[in-house]
C-alpha cells in the first residue's frame, strides 16, 4: 500500500476551540494546532489534513455555495483558515495546496465570514483583525479590498441572513450596528451603539421623562408592567439602549451586573426569522427583537442544568442546537407561549424544565413570550479538566446532524431521529409535566426512511398515495405554529424528537512518547504488509495506525505507566517496556510485554523483578531471534524470542552501555552442521544483507540455525562484539574509541556501512568492506537516533538532535533535508521511517505527520489517497463529472428509463479514450456509493423534475439550488392546486399566483405529454385537470419556512406580521416603544387597537395632546371619505419636509398603501416597502411593487439577480423568470425550470414562449455538449425545433 505524505492529528490546543465549521458540502473542518483536519462526516473518516500555518488555528470557515456552478465556476472544496498569527489562508482541500495567503497584523484572528450574497462574486471574505479592524479580502487574490476601524474593541461579529448591509458587531462592553455594509467601499459610520440595560420599578412619573430622546427604549412605563403578577420581577427585561451608558442611568435605567456584555460567549442572528439576534451567556439565552430593541425571550439554564456553550439556530424551522459544558446538545423548538397553571398538577401545555423551579414551583410567563421548549437531549459526557467540549457544528444543508469536537481529539456525529410519540411520553424526566408532541409532515407510520403525502384525508377519492424521503430537518416536523384553516387538515402523527450516535472517530491519544513503524514491505510479505505505526503514550495506551490510510487500526491498553519504548518483533507483534518516572533513588518497576496483534494477547515478561533501574532500550534483531533488553547504568540482557528466556545476564562489572545496534548480516547453518564448525569460523563484520525472514520459514521440516551479530559502544567509546546463536552468546573483537568522537549515544548498520552519533553532534560512517572510517560534524546539538532508510541500496540516513532532525544521503555524503522546530510545543519526540522516502515524526503538538523525503510536504491531493471507506462527495470529481453527475440526476429525458448509471451517451475523441474512461468511471462509482435511501427515492419522486432537482441540491449541497427549488416546488404546486380547484380558481390572492399570467390561453395537454418522460411520477394534483368539482379539492400544503421571509406566501407572511406586532405590543416599556407600536398597528390597518395605545399617553407628557388628536383622526378617518384629498396633501407635503414615517402613517390610513409604497422606494427604503405591500396590500398592487423592486435588485450598485428571480416565482411570472435565467446564461436551470413547470402545466402556449423555450433548450444542448454528452444534445435540439435541427446538423456534418 502507498504511504503518501499526510497528518494524523491527536489532542487539541486551547486556542483551537470553537475552529470548526460544517460546510454545504457535507463536510467538516477543524483546528488541531497548526493542523487543519477535514472530516468525511458521512463516512467519518479524515479526508485531508492540511499543513501550512505558523501559529495555532483559531478559525475555520467553508465558502458558501450560494452562486451557480458551471464548468468555469466549478464545485470546489475551498475553505478559510487563520491562526494566532494573524495569518489567513484559503485552502484549495482536494488539491492540498493553498490559493491565497494573507495577513493584516501579527495579531490573532477574531473572526472570518464569507459573504453569501455572491451574484457579484463569490471569493469575498471579511475578517476582523484586532483590535477593532474590519477588512474585506479578495480570497482568490489574497488582495485587500478595503479596511474599516472602529473606536471600540470588538470580539466577534454576524452578518444579517435576510439583508446583506446589516452587521452586529460585539464590543467588549456594547453591541454595534451596521445598516451600510458594501463591497464596493467601507461603512461610512462607526455603527449604532447600544448596551443591555435592566428597567427600573415603574413609576407614573417616569413615563414623562426624556420624551423627546430620539434613541430607542429610554424609559419604562407603567401601563404594561403594573397589571402584572409580582412573579414577573423574577425575570427581567433587558433592553437595549442606545447612544451611551449616561443616557440609560438618567432615565432610570442601570446596567444588568450579571449581563455584562464581557460575558457574551456568543452573538448570532436568529436564520428562521428576521430582525433577531440571540446573545448566549452560560445560564441564560437572550433573544433580541432589533425592531423594538428588547428582549422577546430568554432560555433560563436550571440550577443543577449544565451551562450553555455555543448555539447554532436552524434555519429550515425555528429550532436551536444547544452545546452544553458537559458535551451534551439539547434541541428546542420554539412554540407561542400559553399562560402556565399555578400548580404543576394543572400543567397540560409542554413546558421547558428550565421554567420550573427547584421545588416545582411554576414561573409566570406571558402569554406572548417567545419560548423554546426543550425538545431533546444527548447523553453526556465523561468531561473533566483535560477533556472537554471545544466546539459545535451543524450540516447547513439537513440541519439533522451535529458534530461534537471533543479536546482530545474525538469527533461524534450526532444524528437527530424521530420516534412515535405516545401519551406516557414525558418531558424531562419530570412525570407530573407531559410534553406534547411535534407533528410530523408524514401521515404514515409504516415507513423508516419515508412518510405518505399528501394526508389520505383530504377527500379526493382517486388519491395516490406517494413517498417522500426525510432529509433534513424540514422533512421532519412541521411548522410548529401552524394552525387548521379551512380546507386545511393539521398534520396528525405525533413524534418526538432523539439524538442517535451514528459515527466516532478519534486521533492520537494525549502525549505521545515514542513511535516505531512495523518492518519494512519485502517481496516476501507483499501480499500481507500492511504499514503500520505503533504510538506508545503518557497513559500507558498504545495505538496502532496504518500509515496508508490515516485511520486507527487498533488501540491497546496495555500498560499502568508512561511508554517508553516499542520494537516490532514481526508484522503482527511488538515488544513494549514502559516505567513510571523513578524516584531519588532511581529505581523503578519495569513492564515488558509482547503483544500479538491477532488476537491481542499479551505475554508479560520479567514479570518476578522488583524494582530496579529502568529499561533504556530494547533492541531486537534482524532475523527476529533474538532481542537486547538495555538498562540505565546497569549491565543489559540478551533474551531467546522464540522461547521468550534469558540467555544471558552480563555481569556486575560489565561495561556501561551507550549504544547498541544489530548486524544485519547473518550465517545460516543447517540442521546436520555441528555447532562448533560454526563456532570456529572467523569474525567478519562484512557481509550481504539479507531480507526478513518469512514468518512461515521453519514452520516445517528442520529448524535452522542463524547466528547474529551485534555490536556496542561503552562510555569510554570502546567498541565491542558480540555473536549469538542458539543458547550460545560469545564475545568477539575489541575496537579501540576514536579520539574525534566524544560519547557515542546512538549506532546504526546497514550493509557494509556502520553510523555512528556521539553527544557532539559529529557522525562516524564506517566502511566495513574497504575498512575505512570518515567523521563528518553536523554543527548540530547531540544526536539522540540515527537510521536508515528501508530498500535494497538506499543509504539514506535520518538523525534526530535536540531540535529537529536531518536527512543526509550517506554515499554522496550530503544534506538532503532538514527540519528545524525550536518551539518547545512543536519539538521533534520522535522519528523513524514509514518507506524508503517516507520519514516519519511525531512532535510535541501529538500530531504525526509523514513527510516527504524533502521535509516540506505533509499533506497530499485526495485523488492519490486511500482511504478506509469510499468517500461521496461530488466536489472531488472534475467540473466537468459533477456536473454531468448532477444533470444525470436531475433530469434524462433522452432515456427511455431513469438510471443512475453513464453509459456510452457520454463520448470523445479517441484520442482522449483515457480520459472518458476516468470521467465516466468517477461518477458511476459516486452513484455506487450515493445513499440508498436517495437513490430509491429518485425514480419515483411524486413531484417530478422540480422535486428532483431539489433532492439533488441538498445532496449536492448546492445553496442557491436548494434555495430555488424549494420555493419553485411550493409556488408550482400552489398554483396547480388553484388552477385544478373550482373554488379558487377565480381568487388571485389563494396561493400568491397573478391569475392574468395564466387567463390568455389554455395549457396544451398534448405539449405536456410530450415532454414528459417515463420516469415522471406526478401526484394526484397534476392529473386533476377538466373535472367538474363542486367544491374545494386544495389538498394542505405547508407555507414556507419564516426563513424566507417576503417570498412566502401573502397569507402567511400577513398572519405572522400581525403575530409580531401583537408580541411587540405586550412587551411595550417605554413611550417611543408604545409609539413604534401604534405606527406599525397603524400600517397594518389595526386601527382599534392603534387608537387605544395613544389614549394610553400620560397627562404629564409633552406629546400628550398630540398623540390624543391622533386618536381621534384614526378614530374617525375609516369612516369619512370626504377628508381623503385633504389628508392626502398633508401626507405628501410631510413626506416632501422629511417627515416620511408621519406621512406613510397617514396614507395608510385612508387606504392609499400603494401611494406609500412607491414614496418609500422614492426615499430607498425598499425593504419597508415590500413590508407593507406584502403585509397589506392586495395581490395585484403588491405585485407592482414586487416587480419595481425586481428591478431594483437587478442594478448593478445592488446586483442581487438571484433574488430577484425567486420574486418573479412568487409573484408566478414564469415567463419573466425563464427570461432573465436566459440571460444570465443558467441555462441548465432555465431547462429544468421549463420542464418543471410543463409537467405542472402552468406554462402558456404561445407563440412567444415557445420562441424562448427554443432558444433555452438550444442552449442547453450545446451545454450538454460540452460535457460529452451526445445523446441528450440531440434529444434537445429536436425539442429545439428548427432551429436545434439546423446546429445538429452542423455537428454531424463536423463529426464525420
Amino acid at each position: 500500500m502507498n504511504v503518501p505524505p499526510r497528518t494524523i492529528t491527536g489532542a487539541l490546543h486551547a486556542h483551537n476551540k470553537s475552529a470548526c465549521d460544517w460546510g454545504w458540502q457535507s463536510l467538516l473542518a477543524y483546528g488541531c494546532h497548526t493542523s487543519v483536519v477535514v472530516i468525511d462526516t458521512r463516512a467519518v473518516q479524515i479526508l485531508q489534513t492540511l499543513e501550512k500555518h505558523k501559529g495555532t488555528v483559531i478559525k475555520t470557515k467553508w465558502a458558501r455555495e450560494n452562486y451557480h456552478h458551471t464548468i468555469d465556476a466549478p464545485y470546489g472544496l475551498r475553505l478559510a483558515s487563520a491562526d494566532t498569527n494573524g495569518q489567513i489562508i484559503v485552502w484549495d482541500v482536494s488539491a492540498a495546496t493553498d490559493r491565497a495567503s494573507f495577513s493584516d497584523g501579527g495579531k490573532p484572528v477574531l473572526d472570518l465570514e464569507w459573504l453569501a450574497t455572491q451574484d457579484a462574486s463569490h471569493d469575498l471574505l471579511v475578517a476582523l483583525h484586532p483590535p477593532y479592524s474590519l477588512v474585506l479580502w479578495n480570497a482568490d487574490t489574497g488582495t485587500k479590498l478595503w479596511k474599516k476601524t472602529f473606536t471600540d474593541n470588538i470580539q466577534s461579529m454576524a452578518f444579517d441572513p435576510f439583508d446583506p448591509a446589516n452587521l452586529t458587531l460585539l464590543g467588549t462592553d456594547c453591541i454595534l450596528f451596521l445598516s451600510d455594509f458594501s463591497i464596493s467601499k467601507a461603512p461610512s459610520s462607526n455603527g449604532r451603539k447600544f448596551y443591555i440595560t435592566t428597567p427600573n420599578a415603574p413609576s407614573p412619573s417616569s413615563s414623562s421623562n426624556n420624551l423627546g430622546a430620539n434613541t430607542p427604549a429610554t424609559t419604562p412605563t407603567s401601563d404594561k408592567n403594573s397589571i402584572r403578577p409580582a412573579r414577573t420581577a423574577l425575570r427581567r427585561v433587558r433592553l437595549l439602549v442606545g447612544d451611551s451608558k449616561q443616557k440609560g442611568s438618567a432615565t432610570g435605567e442601570e446596567p444588568d451586573p450579571s449581563m455584562a456584555l464581557n460575558e457574551c460567549l456568543q452573538l448570532c442572528y436568529l436564520q428562521s426569522r428576521r430582525n433577531h439576534i440571540l446573545l448566549v451567556y452560560p445560564r441564560e439565552i437572550l433573544i433580541l427583537d432589533l425592531n423594538i430593541h428588547q428582549t422577546v425571550g430568554t432560555i433560563p439554564m436550571e440550577r443543577s442544568g449544565s451551562p450553555f456553550q455555543q448555539v447554532y439556530p436552524c434555519k429550515q424551522r425555528d429550532v436551536l442546537m444547544c452545546l452544553h459544558e458537559n458535551g451534551s446538545i439539547s434541541v428546542r423548538v420554539r412554540r407561542k407561549a400559553l399562560i402556565v397553571a399555578s400548580t404543576p398538577s394543572a400543567a397540560t401545555t409542554p413546558v421547558d424544565q428550565s421554567f420550573i423551579g427547584l421545588h416545582g414551583d411554576f414561573y409566570w410567563n406571558d402569554p406572548q413570550d417567545v419560548i423554546y421548549d426543550l425538545r431533546c437531549q444527548s447523553d453526556p459526557l465523561r468531561v473533566t479538566k483535560h477533556v472537554r467540549a471545544f466546539g459545535l457544528a451543524c450540516c447547513a444543508s439537513t440541519e439533522r446532524y451535529a458534530a461534537l469536537i471533543m479536546s482530545d481529539g474525538r469527533i461524534l456525529i450526532w444524528t437527530l431521529m424521530t420516534v412515535e410519540h405516545h401519551s406516557t411520553t414525558v418531558s424531562n424526566s419530570l412525570s407530573h409535566v407531559v410534553l406534547t408532541p411535534l407533528y410530523s409532515p408524514g401521515f404514515s407510520h409504516n415507513y423508516d426512511d419515508f412518510e405518505i403525502v399528501p394526508p389520505p384525508s383530504s377527500g379526493l377519492s382517486n388519491q395516490v398515495q406517494k413517498p417522500t424521503m426525510k432529509t433534513s430537518l424540514a422533512d421532519m416536523i412541521c411548522q410548529p405554529e401552524l394552525k387548521g384553516e379551512v380546507g386545511v387538515q393539521k398534520p396528525d402523527r405525533g413524534i418526538l424528537f432523539k439524538f442517535v450516535l451514528t459515527g466516532f472517530t478519534s486521533g492520537i491519544a494525549a502525549t505521545p512518547t515514542v513511535i516505531r513503524v512495523c518492518p519494512p514491505l519485502t517481496t516476501k510479505n507483499l501480499h500481507i504488509h500492511k504499514p503500520l505505526v505503533g504510538i506508545g503514550t503518557s497513559v500507558g495506551l498504545v495505538q496502532v495506525f496504518n500509515l496508508a490510510t490515516g485511520a486507527l487500526w487498533r488501540e491497546y491498553n496495555i500498560h499502568t505507566s508512561t511508554v517508553r519504548g516499542i520494537e516490532w518483533v514481526s508484522l503482527c507483534s511488538f515488544l513494549s517496556f514502559s516505567y513510571a518516572n523513578p524516584p531519588s533513588s532511581g529505581v523503578t518497576r519495569n513492564e515488558l510485554l509482547l503483544l500479538d496483534l491477532q488476537n491481542g494477547k499479551t505475554t508479560q515478561l520479567r514479570a518476578h523483578k522488583g524494582e530496579e533501574a529502568p529499561i533504556e532500550a530494547l533492541k531486537v534483531s534482524h532475523q527476529k531471534q533474538y532481542f537486547v533488553v538495555m538498562f540505565k547504568e546497569r549491565p543489559f540482557e540478551i533474551w531467546d524470542l522464540r522461547s521468550l528466556s534469558v540467555l544471558r545476564e552480563m555481569p556486575a562489572n560489565f561495561p556501561v552501555v551507550t549504544a547498541l545496534e544489530w548486524s544485519p548480516s547473518h550465517k545460516k547453518r543447517s540442521a546436520h552442521q555441528p555447532l562448533a564448525e560454526m563456532s570456529q569460523s572467523s569474525l567478519d563484520l562484512s557481509g550481504s544483507t539479507q531480507h526478513i525472514l518469512d514468518p512461515n520459514e521453519g514452520k516445517s521440516g528442520q529448524p535452522v540455525a542463524t547466528k547474529e551479530h551485534f555490536v556496542f559502544s561503552e562510555q569510554s567509546g570502546v567498541l565491542h562484539h558480540f555473536w549469538v546463536e542458539g543458547n550460545l552468546v560469545k564475545e568477539g573483537a575489541k575496537l579501540p574509541s576514536e579520539t574525534s568522537l566524544g560519547t557515542i549515544t546512538c549506532i546504526t548498520w546497514k550493509g557494509e556501512t556502520l553510523v555512528l552519533g556521539d553527544v557532539d553532534g559529529n557522525l562516524s560512517i564506517w566502511d566495513l568492506k574497504a575498512k575505512i572510517s570518515r567523521n563528518y560534524p553536523t554543527h548540530r546539538s547531540s544526536i539522540k537516533k540515527v537510521k536508515f532508510a528501508p530498500g535494497k541500496g538506499n543509504m539514506k540516513l535520518l538523525f534526530m538532535w535536540n531540535e529537529g532532525i536531518d536527512i543526509w544521503d550517506t554515499k554522496e555524503m550530503q544534506a538532503v533535508s532538514s527540519l528545524k522546530t525550536p518551539k518547545e510545543h512543536n519539538r521533534v519526540i520522535d522519528a523513524d521511517w514509514a518507506a524508503s522516502d517516507r520519514p516519519v515524526v511525531i512532535g510535541a503538538d501529538g500530531c504525526l505527520r509523514v513527510h516527504d523525503i524533502k521535509l516540506r510536504l505533509s499533506c497530499y491531493p485526495t485523488e492519490y489517497t486511500d482511504f478506509p471507506d469510499p468517500v461521496f462527495c461530488p466536489y472531488l470529481l472534475s467540473s466537468k463529472a459533477s456536473l454531468a453527475m448532477k444533470y444525470t440526476m436531475q433530469h434524462q429525458p433522452w432515456n427511455s428509463t431513469y438510471t443512475l448509471h453513464l453509459t456510452g451517451e457520454y463520448f470523445r475523441m479517441r484520442s482522449e479514450a483515457p480520459e472518458e474512461e476516468n470521467f465516466i468511471r468517477a461518477v458511476n462509482e459516486q452513484f455506487n456509493i450515493m445513499p440508498q435511501d436517495v437513490k430509491s427515492f429518485l425514480p419515483v419522486c411524486p413531484y417530478g423534475t422540480a422535486q428532483r432537482c431539489l433532492v439533488t441540491a441538498r445532496l449536492f449541497g448546492d445553496e442557491s439550488e436548494v434555495d430555488f427549488w424549494t420555493v419553485t416546488l411550493f409556488y408550482l404546486k400552489s398554483e396547480k392546486m388553484r388552477l385544478t380547484c373550482p373554488a379558487h380558481k377565480e381568487h388571485k390572492e389563494t396561493t400568491g399566483m397573478p391569475q392574468e399570467s395564466f387567463q390568455s390561453s389554455t395549457v396544451n395537454s398534448s405539449q405536456t405529454n410530450l415532454h414528459k418522460t417515463p420516469s415522471i411520477d406526478l401526484s394526484h394534483l397534476l392529473d386533476q385537470k377538466g373535472e367538474d368539482m363542486s367544491s374545494c379539492t386544495c389538498v394542505w400544503e405547508p407555507p414556507l419556512d419564516t426563513c424566507f421571509d417576503v417570498l412566502c406566501d401573502n397569507k402567511s407572511f400577513q398572519k405572522y406580521q400581525l403575530d409580531r406586532v401583537s408580541l411587540h405590543d405586550s412587551k411595550r416599556a417605554t413611550y417611543e416603544h408604545t409609539m413604534k407600536c401604534a405606527e406599525n398597528l397603524i400600517l397594518l390597518g389595526q386601527f382599534d387597537r392603534a387608537v387605544q395605545l395613544y389614549l394610553e399617553t400620560e397627562s404629564e407628557n409633552d406629546n400628550y395632546y398630540l398623540n390624543s388628536l391622533q386618536a381621534c383622526l384614526v378614530a374617525t378617518v375609516k369612516s369619512s371619505g370626504a377628508s381623503q384629498s385633504t389628508i392626502k396633501l398633508v401626507a405628501t407635503s410631510l413626506i416632501a419636509n422629511g417627515r416620511l414615517s408621519e406621512g406613510i402613517q397617514l396614507l395608510c390610513l385612508i387606504n392609499k398603501g400603494m401611494d406609500a409604497c412607491r414614496y418609500l422606494q422614492t426615499y430607498g427604503q425598499w425593504n419597508q416597502s415590500v413590508w407593507l405591500a406584502k403585509a397589506t396590500l392586495n395581490f395585484p398592487e403588491c405585485s407592482e411593487v414586487m416587480r419595481r423592486w425586481v428591478d431594483y435588485l437587478c442594478t448593478p450598485q445592488v446586483n442581487q439577480k438571484s433574488k430577484a428571480i425567486l420574486v418573479l416565482i412568487t409573484l408566478g411570472q414564469f415567463y419573466k423568470v425563464l427570461e432573465m435565467l436566459f440571460s444570465l446564461h443558467y441555462y441548465d436551470r432555465a431547462a429544468m425550470f421549463a420542464e418543471a413547470c410543463q409537467e405542472f402545466g402552468v406554462l402558456p402556449d404561445t407563440e412567444e414562449m415557445r420562441t424562448l423555450l427554443e432558444k433555452i433548450y438550444l442552449e442547453y444542448a450545446r451545454y450538454l455538449l460540452a460535457l460529452g454528452n451526445k445523446k441528450a444534445y440531440g434529444f434537445y435540439c429536436n425539442k429545439a425545433a428548427e432551429k436545434g435541427h439546423k446546429v445538429l446538423q452542423e455537428m454531424e456534418w463536423m463529426s464525420d
